[in-house]
């Protein structure tokens, strides 16, 4: 976020920041709150997608190109939610004891916190 603002004053314009509402109190489970992740990571791509739409039908390169960063960095996003949620559905997803949920907590710790691009993965990496 700061990256965003710091390029719209750098550009003479002016940024309004609105406070992000508190998540919901409704969540019924790991699963469920993962399942809200990943909506808003989805939410963001397409806030996201708006502005380099505008960007380029503004004929704006130098926001559409900065924009890219942000399109590269959603697709990581919404890969590691989706991930994260198959996961959790694999360990039962609603129905998930503490046991599984356990062992879902350890295996992530054990691996890296980024996904995989799908542009970067090849056969070979699969």
């Amino acid at each position: 976020m700061m990256n965003l603002l710091e390029y719209v004053l750098k550009k003479g314009a002016e940024a309004k920041l609105i406070a992000i509402s508190a998540p919901t109190k409704d969540q019924v489970s790991v699963n469920n709150c993962f399942e809200k992740v990943f909506q808003h990571e989805a939410d963001n791509t397409k806030a996201i997608c708006k502005i380099v739409k505008m960007s380029f039908e503004e004929e704006d390169w130098a926001s559409w190109n900065f924009m890219q960063w942000f399109v590269k960095d959603q697709i990581e996003e919404e890969n590691l939610a989706i991930s994260l949620l198959g996961k959790i559905k694999m360990a039962g997803g609603e129905k998930a004891t503490s046991n599984a949920l356990y062992e879902l907590n350890k295996d992530l710790q054990t691996n890296p916190d980024d996904a995989n691009l799908p542009q970067d993965v090849t056969t070979a990496d699969s």
